[in-house]
């Protein structure tokens, strides 16, 4: 299994000579800061379905079900804070499923849109096949646009669309599943981008 690597350039945050973004296994110490920066993704209501504040306490479960052999959490890491991280976690719970992982990635404020979240999910794609797993999974709200345009830009595709199935601030939204087949063969046609249900017609 792919051990701790280091971007050999610096820091796609600052290319201005920032320290070098280093992708390691989480540890329990790391919680505080995941936690902190999964508060601040449930503020923005763009990128979780939570809706209030999360504790270290509570996250500690969520924590300790992952392993670094099976389903890890990866942090990036630059000048010695914690600057993101990324998470692999079991599809529905069923032993059927162990072929497919679910895939979250969380960055701190101002160093989004700056490569950390391709970093750290490039890392996890080319770690897959020492996992076990052959498909990972995003599922993504539609208003989501930055969260999309990292998965698409590393080859998801579009599996499922769910219209209106979350509130967030007291808007109804929609849900994107988008999935990346590992195993080397292309995804079934049914895979494809889905067509929107068309509106049903009033009756008269």
């Amino acid at each position: 299994m792919p051990g701790p690597s280091k971007t050999p350039q610096p820091s796609p945050a600052d290319p201005h000579g920032a320290p070098p973004v280093l992708l390691r296994h989480a540890t329990e110490a790391d919680l505080p800061a995941i936690v902190t920066i999964y508060n601040a993704a449930i503020a923005t209501g763009q990128s979780t379905a939570d809706t209030e504040p999360q504790t270290v306490d509570s996250r500690l479960p969520w924590f300790r079900d992952h392993s670094r052999q099976s389903r890890p959490i990866w942090v990036a890491q630059a000048g010695g804070a914690v600057i993101g991280w990324l998470s692999l976690q079991s599809f529905q719970g069923r032993p059927g499923y162990n072929i497919t992982a679910e895939v979250s990635a969380y960055i701190a404020r101002g160093h989004r849109r700056h490569g950390v979240a391709t970093l750290l999910l490039r890392h996890a794609i080319a770690a897959c096949p020492a996992l076990g797993l052959r498909n990972l999974l995003a599922l993504v709200f539609k208003h989501n646009a930055p969260s999309i345009a990292l998965f698409t830009s590393l080859g998801f595709q579009q599996m499922g669309y769910f219209p209106r199935v979350a509130e967030i601030g007291k808007r109804e939204r929609d849900l994107v599943i988008f999935g990346l087949r590992l195993a080397g063969d292309p995804p079934p046609r049914s895979a494809a981008r889905l067509p929107r249900p068309a509106p049903r017609r009033p009756r008269r």
